[in-house]
């Protein structure tokens, strides 16, 4: 049983669904616009998957998908009525890990539910290593997703603590975007390539000089750790 926050202003999608995913067992949180979905997000550390409308008041599945994201790796997936290609690709750019466009099957976005929840819990047992990195000033905290350069804190969301990490585990190794995804966001991931591709060049400006001289990117196919 999972613990499934289902954010919606439509009472009768939140219904609909939330029906469905109580017979499978999982216990819903439902909240009626995004301001309401972090305040819960907030509040339980337990969440397992979000499923976000979109269009919501006060705050938008976009936003409330990027603030999460800056967390948390929990599961999100995004549900609208908006099927243009735009409106898919800002959500993966958010940081979701899948789209469901309205109306759809109760039964496939179950199964989308379940495959996103065995994935989460696989990329869980991934995450072992705990024994600190240090490259020149930078050094990499896993036990506490801390990376400081020279004793200063940068602040980095999780997927780009994950690519940082990933990265200097393996200095010179070339990852490909396509490993990248497969690895860090799970291999049911339908978004594209991009997605590493912004997520790298966040990381980049955040570590500033280092990130300029180590993250390098090999044309064409994705990016490495320099070793030299």
């Amino acid at each position: 049983m999972a613990k499934i926050l289902i954010a919606d202003d439509e009472q009768l999608i939140r219904k609909l669904i939330g029906d469905c995913l109580k017979k499978e067992g999982h216990q819903v949180l439902e909240a009626e616009n995004g301001e309401i979905a972090l305040r819960l997000f907030e509040a339980n550390k337990d969440l397992e998957l979000a499923l976000l409308d979109i269009m919501m008041p006060e705050i938008d599945g976009w936003e409330v998908c990027r603030k999460i994201r800056e967390k948390s790796d929990l599961p999100v997936i995004l549900v609208s009525a908006r099927s243009q290609d735009f409106d898919q690709i800002m959500g993966f750019e958010s940081g979701a890990d899948d789209y469901v466009t309205k109306p759809f099957s109760l039964a496939v976005l179950s199964r989308r539910v379940e495959t996103l929840l065995k994935r989460g819990t696989n990329l869980k047992r991934k995450d072992k290593n705990t024994d600190d990195i240090t490259i020149e000033n930078l050094t990499i905290r896993p036990s506490s997703y801390e990376v400081t350069i020279d004793g200063e804190k940068i602040e980095l969301t999780l997927k780009e603590f994950k690519i940082l990490t990933k990265l200097c585990n393996a200095p010179g190794r070339v990852y490909t975007r396509d490993a990248l995804l497969d690895e860090l966001w799970g291999m049911d991931y339908t978004g594209d390539t991009r997605t590493v591709d912004s997520h790298v060049a966040r990381l980049r400006t955040k570590l500033g000089d280092w990130g300029i001289k180590y993250i390098i990117t090999v044309y064409g196919t994705g990016y490495k750790l320099n070793d030299k």
